[in-house]
């Protein structure tokens, strides 16, 4: 296919050893992709996303309430997705009272997971291959591991994902619309890699750009764009109002190259959108 996004080519000049990614437009359509797209990659914090909608999946099927504790102190369901559970970043510690201060938190999608699989009697993988995976044919991404970062995947099935979020087949619109909506509004706290933020918005699984600043995104980035990066060089975001999403997935960490490198690619992405 003749691709409608030439600036994808530009990943060739990212200081990366191998990059891949593709647009997919919210009817399903592939607008573009560049690179190994069918090359698996871990995924570090984007496994975040998917473990997120398998939890939504949970709640839509009866599983699990997203007002019921799930974690320290009370925390709730919504308050572990939304990262404003108080558990600290990586440990089983609590910094705050729920719903007080957004803390970004590996230790409460492990919490997630553990919750799921203890009230589902189903391992966490096992329930997120069943719900998601194997529905969308994303036969490409395991999970062998911690749901917040342990995720393995290609742009392929990433692209499928991105397509299911922009047209949800597997759960009803208004939940995905929950889950790209500001859940506790006006919190602050601390984007890794980028700082301090305020507000820090987050829904469900997701971060919700607004008016960050910095940003891995881009300056044409709606403020409606969400979406996940990781700390393997890898992103995900969807803008509602571009009706696009974008993946790529690097093996190189993230770090200085992709604050330099990320924005102005998104920027370029969005004008060849834009103009196709």
């Amino acid at each position: 296919m003749q691709s409608s996004v030439p600036s994808l080519a530009s990943i060739e000049n990212w200081p990366v050893p191998t990059a891949a990614a593709a647009v997919v437009r919210a009817d399903g359509t592939l607008a573009g992709s560049y690179g190994p797209t069918g090359r698996r990659f871990p995924l570090a914090s984007v496994t975040k996303p998917l473990a997120a909608y398998a939890v939504l999946v949970a709640y839509e099927e009866g599983a699990i309430d997203l007002d019921e504790p799930a974690g320290p102190e009370g925390s709730t369901v919504r308050h572990l997705l939304a990262h404003t559970s108080g558990l600290a970043f990586d440990e089983n510690r609590v910094m705050a009272a729920p719903g007080t201060r957004r803390i970004y938190s590996n230790a409460g999608f492990e919490a997630l997971g553990d919750h799921l699989a203890k009230v589902t009697d189903i391992p966490f993988a096992d329930y997120l291959h069943q719900a998601v995976l194997e529905p969308l044919g994303m036969t490409s991404t395991t999970l062998e591991g911690s749901p917040a970062k342990d995720g393995a995947s290609t742009v392929d099935d990433l692209v499928r994902f991105a397509a299911e979020v922009q047209a949800p087949r597997l759960l009803d619109p208004r939940t995905v619309l929950e889950a790209m909506t500001v859940t506790y509004p006006g919190l602050t706290g601390i984007l890794p890699g980028y700082g301090h933020q305020r507000p820090n918005d987050w829904g469900l699984g997701f971060e919700i750009r607004d008016g960050k600043s910095p940003h891995w995104t881009g300056a044409l980035s709606s403020p409606r764009t969400f979406g996940h990066f990781g700390q393997s060089g890898t992103f995900l975001w969807i803008d509602p109002d571009a009706r696009a999403a974008c993946v790529a997935l690097t093996d190189r960490p993230f770090g200085a190259w992709a604050v330099e490198a990320w924005p102005p690619f998104t920027d370029a992405v969005l004008t060849d959108l834009r103009s196709s």
